[in-house]
Order: C-alpha cells, then sequence, then structure tokens
C-alpha cells in the first residue's frame, strides 16, 4: 500500500469521528493555489478545519508534530481563502489535528492560532 492510500484510509477514520461527534463535514481535500486541507466541518457555529496525520510507529514523533510552522502557515492560508469564498458569516473558526499512531487515535483541537506567524482571521 502506497502513501496515498493509507492517507486516504486514515481521513475516512477522521471522517467517521467526526460524524460520529456530530459535525457535518462540509468539505474534503479542499485545495487551492496555497495548499490543502484535508477536512472541513461544521458544527455549533463553527467551522473546523482539520489536519488527519498517520504514523506506523512514533519513531519519528506522533503525527500531529510533523505539523510545523510551515505546513500551519499553508493550512491557516487555504483556510482563510476558503472563509473568504464562504457563505457562511458571523461564525467562529477553529484548526484540529486527527493524529493516529498505529491504532490510538487524538483528536488535538485547536493547534493553530495564527499568531504563530503574525496573521488573524478576518
Amino acid at each position: 500500500m502506497n502513501k496515498r492510500e493509507t492517507g486516504s484510509i486514515y481521513e475516512k477514520q477522521a471522517e467517521e469521528l467526526i460524524v460520529q461527534n456530530n459535525y457535518k463535514i462540509l468539505e474534503k481535500n479542499y485545495k487551492n493555489r496555497i495548499g490543502e486541507i484535508d477536512i472541513i466541518a461544521f458544527k455549533d457555529r463553527e467551522l473546523i478545519f482539520v489536519e488527519v496525520k498517520y504514523r506506523k510507529t512514533s519513531d519519528y514523533g506522533e503525527g500531529f508534530e510533523s505539523v510545523d510552522i510551515r505546513k500551519m502557515k499553508k493550512i491557516y492560508m487555504t483556510a482563510l481563502d476558503y472563509i473568504t469564498k464562504s457563505p457562511l458569516q458571523d461564525i467562529s473558526y477553529r484548526f484540529d489535528c486527527i493524529s493516529f499512531l498505529n491504532n490510538e487515535v487524538k483528536w488535538l483541537k485547536n493547534v493553530i492560532w495564527g499568531d504563530e506567524f503574525g496573521f488573524q482571521m478576518p
């Protein structure tokens, strides 16, 4: 199995977890010229941008640890583009990471604030 196939399997598991927690999935693999967001979900007037990461072992750290400042900035700027095109108004935004390590799953909420690299959401 290649990386893309493995990624698809864990993105599907993340989608199931999101739906089980009563979120509505709005987009999967949203792409623009800046980057990609694995899942965009919505619940309780909050838009959630989700990065999905998988690691077979913790030899190089857990998946969420690979979301470095460069990746955060790409996700943030891609989300900003999505928000400016969205008809949704007066809602809050959040950036989460669902990280898989073998059979263990962690859903980390609010992993990006924007002030890490000097940006603020509109």
